[in-house]
């Protein structure tokens, strides 16, 4: 009994620390386009300080090996509440979408970026030259 708890416990605490992650990435263009960019960065460095420590766990969560003593299942989700295509993927999505929203954080921060009130965004100064005037 006391390791399905212990399972549970460390499959719940892994979620909520994915869940708190994958929120920062997806929180961080919405603090760009407010002009937040103190926030956004924030949110991108701490985003970062995870990505450091899958970096030294060979791509790996810390809390998966607690995990593995509990359970001889390995799938990918074996460690956490997210259906197994998810959790298999997951670096690979929130990479994609974390690179993404640095890259928009930092074209709003050099001004490549600048609102047209609520309607959008238009190509800032450095890139003027290459659009179009006139079709």
């Amino acid at each position: 009994m006391k390791t399905a708890y212990t399972l549970r416990t460390v499959e719940l605490i892994h979620t909520i620390i994915w869940a708190f992650f994958a929120s920062c990435i997806f929180a961080i263009p919405v603090f760009a386009v407010l002009g937040k960019l103190f926030l956004a960065t924030l949110l991108g460095l701490i985003v970062l300080v995870e990505v450091l420590v899958l970096v030294f766990n060979h791509w790996s969560c810390s809390l998966t090996p607690i995990a593995a003593r509990y359970t001889s299942d390995r799938r990918a989700n074996c460690d956490i509440y997210l259906p197994e295509w998810a959790a298999r993927c997951s670096k690979t999505i929130f990479g994609v979408a974390y690179l993404a929203v640095l890259l928009f954080t930092f074209a709003r921060w050099a001004r490549w970026l600048r609102p047209i009130s609520n309607r959008g965004f238009v190509i800032g100064e450095p890139f003027q030259s290459l659009v179009p005037t006139k079709l």
